[in-house]
């Protein structure tokens, strides 16, 4: 059974439409083919951005560079591409808290979802809990296969908070069984030099970087915070409703 639903679903509109426009039958199947053919790429696409586990619906179409001057247009449009998945290439993503770090992880994972590739989003502090429960649980080899598997891992967050020596540990043999063979997307609030007290040990901090590093796309956002200019923003706004007064509070 070809389970052609949306197919059977078109199928009178078509049929219609055919008469209408005197379409051939052959012509009249190829439109019943694309709106299959479309319907089956829609669910295929659902469920990827199921799977990846997106926690915002940003997209890249919805990022302010104005707000973020050190990032560069061009260069997030080359990602958007995808082509540095083919070359199992990293993005490292660095910079103070609300310079939009996690906006630009999502919207890349979003268009490796959209261009077909399986994509798996999480934080390391999430990673690094299901790793510890994996060990305990004696499923440590089925975890890091599933962390093995999409063709974009996202790792949000590195550095937001200490990680344990065995959380550590299990970050790396993650990113090792996914070194040249797969790409991660990695945000961090601290540079490559403070990951040593991050990770609480400098072999493991310089081991993952080397991995990492090996094969990257390094952005550095600098600037202020998003969550900062609204609340100067919005103090702005009150003190002219209020006062007339055009200097913004600080």
């Amino acid at each position: 059974m070809l389970k052609l639903h949306a197919a059977a679903e078109a199928l009178p509109g078509v049929l219609e439409s055919a008469t209408a426009d005197g379409l051939t039958l052959t012509a009249a199947l190829e439109r019943l083919l694309a709106i299959e053919v479309e319907a089956t790429e829609t669910r295929r696409l659902a469920g990827r951005l199921r799977f990846a586990s997106l926690p915002t619906p940003a997209t890249l179409e919805e990022f302010d560079y104005d707000a973020a001057p050190a990032v560069d247009p061009q260069l997030i449009n080359e990602l958007a591409t995808c082509r540095y998945l083919d070359s199992a290439t990293n993005v490292l993503l660095i910079g103070q808290p609300g310079l939009g770090k996690t906006h630009l992880a999502v919207g890349l994972a979003r268009k490796a979802a959209e261009a077909g590739y399986r994509t798996y989003f999480t934080t390391a502090t999430d990673l690094a809990a299901r790793c510890h429960r994996a060990a305990i649980e004696g499923r440590w080899a089925t975890t890091m296969r599933f962390f093995a598997g999409p063709s974009l891992l996202v790792i949000d967050e590195l550095g937001y908070l200490p990680l344990p020596a065995e959380a550590a540990s299990a970050l790396f043999q993650v990113i090792s069984q996914r070194y040249l063979k797969t790409s991660i997307i990695l945000t961090s609030n601290r540079g490559v030099g403070a990951w040593a007290d991050t990770l609480g040990d400098t072999t493991v901090a310089a081991a993952l970087l080397d991995r990492l590093l090996h094969r990257s796309v390094v952005l550095n956002l600098e600037g202020d915070s998003y969550r900062l200019r609204d609340h100067h923003a919005r103090n702005d706004t009150l003190r002219k409703a209020t006062t007339g007064n055009r200097q913004p509070l600080r």
